[in-house]
Order: C-alpha cells, then sequence, then structure tokens
C-alpha cells in the first residue's frame, strides 16, 4: 500500500498569458525559464511537484486551475505556486505551510494570492464557487474563512508577478543589480 503524501505542489501553469504576448512558463529569467524557478522552489522545500497546464473546465482562472490540482491531488495538502512569481523565497512558503488550516493564504494589504495551501478536503466548495459563476479568489478565500499569513512590507517583492513584457524587463534589470 502507497504511503500518503502529506504536502505536495502544483505549479499553475495554464493561464493564456494574453498580457505578456507568449507563454509566460517558458520565458528565460536569468539560467531558468519561469516554470523552472517555480519547480526549483518546489524542489528547494523537498516537496513533489506537479504543473498544471489545462484545466478540466477551462477559462474558469486560477479557480479552474484549483479544481483540477484538487480533483487529482496525491496528497492531503496542497502548495499553489504560480510559475510567474521568480522571487518568491522558501521561507515565506514555510510560514504558510507552519499553518496548520483546511485554506492557508499569503495577504498583502488585504489581498490574498499565491502562494496558498488547501487542503484536498476544499475540492466540493471550488467546484460550488464554479458552478455559481464566481471565479474570484478573494470571493473564495472568505467564503471558505481561509487563514492568512501576513506579508511584511519588506517581502512583497518576493509577490512579484510577471504579467507583461514590461514587468518581465524590470525583473531582468532587478536580477542584474548587485543586492
Amino acid at each position: 500500500m502507497s504511503q500518503i503524501i502529506q504536502v505536495e505542489a502544483v505549479i499553475l501553469a495554464g493561464g493564456r498569458s494574453r498580457r505578456m504576448g507568449q507563454d509566460k512558463a517558458a520565458l528565460r529569467l536569468g539560467r531558468r525559464t519561469l516554470l523552472g524557478h517555480a519547480r526549483a522552489l518546489a524542489d528547494e522545500l523537498g516537496l513533489p511537484v506537479r504543473v498544471i497546464t489545462e484545466d478540466l473546465t477551462p477559462g474558469q482562472g486560477p479557480l479552474g486551475g484549483i479544481e483540477t490540482a484538487l480533483n487529482s491531488a496525491k496528497a492531503e495538502r496542497i502548495l499553489f505556486l504560480g510559475c510567474d512569481m521568480p522571487f518568491l523565497a522558501k521561507a515565506l512558503v514555510e510560514r504558510i505551510l507552519a499553518v496548520e488550516a483546511p485554506a492557508v493564504f499569503a495577504s498583502k494589504q488585504g489581498c490574498v494570492g499565491f502562494p496558498f495551501c488547501l487542503s484536498r478536503t476544499i475540492l466540493p466548495r471550488v467546484q460550488s464557487r464554479l458552478a455559481a459563476g464566481v471565479r474570484s479568489l478573494q470571493a473564495f478565500s472568505r467564503t471558505i474563512r481561509a487563514r492568512r499569513v501576513r506579508v511584511r512590507s519588506a517581502d512583497w517583492g518576493q509577490l512579484t508577478n510577471l504579467n507583461t513584457p514590461t514587468d518581465l524587463a524590470a525583473a531582468r534589470k532587478r536580477l542584474q543589480s548587485p543586492r
């Protein structure tokens, strides 16, 4: 009998990348692709990782990716990472994983987002929100009364996601600057 994994990482990489104009996951930043940065973080955390590129129900935004991941979960808890957040650091993710709750989100200025961790038991609640036509991650987190891990302002740069060519150019410049 196989042992149940406690936590697995899922990288959501199924967006259309309309604002970027090309597949974000495949774009290079430094020596890695954006997807490679997310994979490296999962490896650093010692977590098995899956990449979701196609949702069971396309066009539903992040909740569609969440439904797809939870539907095929191999672990009790799933850490969700975006493929477009190359500056996310292990310590911040560990703070989220340390909170024992069915739903835990990073929170910046009152808004939730990636990274977040969900119990696979949340799946029916995701499905009911999608059936009701609600795709907002903010509304979903409120409905399920998710715990929030407040990200200190000094760490907000880790939550930078790259959506446009301008964002990518700024990230490349950030990598080249001395720290």
